[in-house]
């Protein structure tokens, strides 16, 4: 597998977006008056070198040559940069998140009460390797695991097994026999800048977007967003080689990737049209609509997804609010996206080939 140094390799995108120092933020989200390093016009792709805060974090010692290279991996494989972030930047670990976020980019044409749409066209893993890492007061089970006083981190080496790439973890620490389970690489972080002059902490997810951890944005999905400030100043982060839903221990295989995405702009008038009054993070696949719900208590995410979902569908398909219900208790699954956020996440599968047979007014 090879590695994907800045500026090395096939790179796909109209336009290319480097990671430094001078483009990205360290632990927090853009807002409204942050200057955009990157503009482009409706249709455009990006390719954009993503980096993962695993292995940079200062209860890592904050020096991935030195953090990587005690897991055996020689200098050339950590990437540049990376090392050169954390080597100038630095966050506030007490007030600020731990990812390295990528942007923002300034889309033409995109206003507020419009729908930025952001289509995952390519990700590539850009190193053989992954942290999994547990921390104290984080996590599902707070107070149980980690069972030590330190953070737990996880380094798990990638393989290719030529049917694809798998993670790799030992069952017993420094055990030989291993566990493998298969890649699905995704931002666990695409958004749009606040209308505020503050920039918010980058873990909570939001109308805004964020750290939403839908593991579901592979490879050509898309996902829609309102748009709350003009050029909707789009950013990226948070890269994911694999993750199960709930990524209950804090992270799943964080890892680096480049990641092209194309940017589209949907009217307010057709977004009402096509999906009602979307209030935050929606996402389609080739078989779903996946509206979403957030929120700090994981009961009120389930409902206010639910009510997200029963709006989707009447305004979509004109579907009668108590049948639109009764549907989703009766054919749609119903996922938690994650519990470690701070603000949980829900998301909905509804297959838009159940509504094959509807003729929309």
């Amino acid at each position: 597998m090879n590695i994907l140094q800045p500026g090395v390799g096939e790179i796909l995108g109209d336009h290319y977006l480097r990671s430094t120092p001078e483009t990205v933020l360290w632990g927090r989200l853009p807002c409204a008056t942050d200057a955009a390093v990157l503009e482009v016009t409706p249709g455009a792709t990006v390719t954009i070198d993503t980096v993962s805060h695993e292995g940079i974090l200062e209860d890592q010692g904050k020096d991935p040559r030195v953090y990587f290279g005690g897991h055996g991996v020689n200098q050339a494989s950590v990437l540049e940069d990376v090392i050169a972030i954390a080597a100038a930047l630095n966050r506030d670990p007490a007030s600020d998140g731990p990812h390295v976020v990528t942007g923002p980019i300034f889309v033409e044409g995109a206003d507020p009460g419009d729908l930025l749409k952001i289509t995952v066209e390519r990700l590539v893993p850009r190193v053989p390797y992954g942290v999994i890492s547990n921390r104290h007061g984080k996590g599902a089970l707070v107070g149980v695991l980690p069972r030590g006083e330190g953070s737990v981190s996880v380094f798990a080496p990638v393989e290719d097994r030529g049917a694809g790439l798998v993670g790799v973890l030992p069952v017993q620490h420094g055990g030989e026999r291993v566990v493998e389970f298969p890649l699905a690489p995704f931002l666990g972080m695409m958004g749009v800048a606040v209308d505020s002059n503050e920039r918010p902490h980058s873990v909570p997810p939001g109308a805004h977007g964020g750290n939403i951890d839908i593991k579901l944005l592979t490879e050509g999905a898309i996902l829609y967003l309102p748009v709350q400030v003009a050029g909707a100043l789009a950013y990226v982060g948070d890269p994911h080689f694999a993750q199960g839903d709930g990524e209950v221990a804090l992270t799943a295989l964080e890892a680096s990737l480049r990641a092209t995405l194309r940017f589209d702009v949907v009217p307010r008038a057709e977004a009402l049209r096509e999906f009602g009054e979307v209030a935050g993070p929606l996402v389609r696949t080739d078989e779903y609509l996946v509206p979403t719900g957030l929120d700090p208590d994981l009961n009120e995410a389930m409902r206010k997804c639910v009510h997200a979902a029963v709006e989707l569908i009447s305004a979509r398909w004109g579907m009668d609010e108590h049948l639109a219900y009764a549907y989703l208790s009766a054919a749609t699954d119903f996922n938690v996206s994650q519990v470690v956020d701070i603000v949980c996440g829900i998301h909905a599968r509804i297959r838009e080939a159940d509504f094959a047979g509807v003729t929309r007014d």
